[in-house]
């Protein structure tokens, strides 16, 4: 015989699968683990940059969801919609598979952002990714928020991505089977890089800690 399921039962399927949908999104953010992934995966479906230095860009739109109590774009969104452009561009040119097959790891040591020109609702911007330059310890990124209507750049995110398990050198060899060397520091990211320092060497100071380094 064949069994026919009863509408209660299939209401109370439905009502646990909201229930367990609903506690999904209070918990976690899917919607950036969405977005990443998809930035991802286009990006591995795109055709591959050989060249570690070459500017990549991502355009974006600012919707409903991006927008803060003065109806521009939320200035933590900046820093979000930066993420999935690293992504993609650290996947596309290979950085990540380098990092991945060192059985190394990455992670945001320090992050600064300049806002010069508010972005509005269903205002169109692109978000202009590079690699500046490395140490001995991490790389350093530029990124611009660009209005593709006038050239503006409306922000400019400058971060440093600390390598774990490895080095930036070991990390451009295996990439490029050679020895690569760094380009020059620019002169305002070795100011940025003073004032982390800086910063970093009160803090320890303020608790104690003067023999600890930062990541």
């Amino acid at each position: 015989m064949c069994s026919v399921s009863s509408p209660e039962g299939t209401m109370w399927l439905v009502v646990s699968l909201l229930g367990l949908t609903a506690a999904l999104f209070s918990l976690l953010d899917v919607w950036y683990f969405l977005r990443a992934f998809f930035s991802v995966l286009r990006a591995r479906l795109q055709p591959v940059v050989k060249d570690l230095l070459k500017e990549h860009t991502v355009s974006g739109l600012v919707l409903p969801h991006d927008l803060d109590f003065l109806l521009h774009m939320n200035n933590s969104r900046y820093l979000r919609e930066a993420d999935f452009a690293r992504l993609s561009c650290f996947t596309r040119c290979g950085l990540f598979g380098a990092i991945h097959g060192l059985g190394a790891g990455m992670v945001m040591a320090a992050c600064t952002v300049r806002y010069r020109r508010s972005l509005r609702l269903f205002e169109a911007f692109e978000i202009r990714t590079r690699l500046l330059c490395w140490d001995d310890k991490a790389f350093y990124v530029e990124q611009r928020f660009v209005a593709p209507n006038d050239g503006f750049v409306c922000a400019v995110v400058l971060s440093r991505q600390h390598i774990v398990g490895s080095t930036p050198d070991k990390v451009v060899q295996s990439m490029c089977k050679r020895k690569v060397e760094s380009p020059e520091f620019p002169d305002e990211l070795l100011h940025w890089i003073d004032y982390n320092d800086g910063s970093s060497q009160k803090l320890r100071a303020e608790s104690g800690m003067s023999h600890t380094k930062d990541q």
